[in-house]
């Protein structure tokens, strides 16, 4: 049985998928990008604000689900570019507790909108 999280207080997706689907005891969210859900712009002015961005698109659908970062116990960071590592590695600890996630970091050659950086998510419910 799966169920649908969705939530206004992050982007709408822009293709045919949800912003996350609990299975289980398991919530897989698609990844975000840095659109603000206010006003469907994106914000990408500078590496740091637009992975604020992202952590806070992923932080509205965990809530609407019930749960936090401490939750999450895998994530995926896609980069454009390699060089914002670690701009992008800074912003992401802030949101997490000393108990960090299973991760993997990769470079892709573009993402949609052309945005900097793509963060998805798995948390454990309960």
């Amino acid at each position: 049985m799966k169920q649908i999280i969705k939530t206004t207080n992050a982007p709408a997706p822009i293709g045919p998928y949800s912003q996350a689907v609990q299975a289980g005891n398991f919530l897989f969210v698609s990844g975000q990008v840095a659109i603000n859900p206010e006003n469907g712009e994106l914000n990408i002015g500078n590496i740091e604000e637009e992975t604020h961005q992202v952590m806070r698109n992923l932080k509205a659908v965990l809530l609407e689900a019930g749960l936090t970062f401490d939750n999450v116990v895998k994530s995926t960071i896609f980069l454009s570019d390699m060089g914002t590592f670690a701009q992008v590695n800074e912003i992401y600890g802030q949101y997490f507790s000393a108990n960090f996630p299973a991760r993997e970091t990769v470079q892709v050659s573009v993402l949609p909108k052309n945005v900097n950086v793509e963060i998805s998510v798995i948390a454990i419910v309960g």
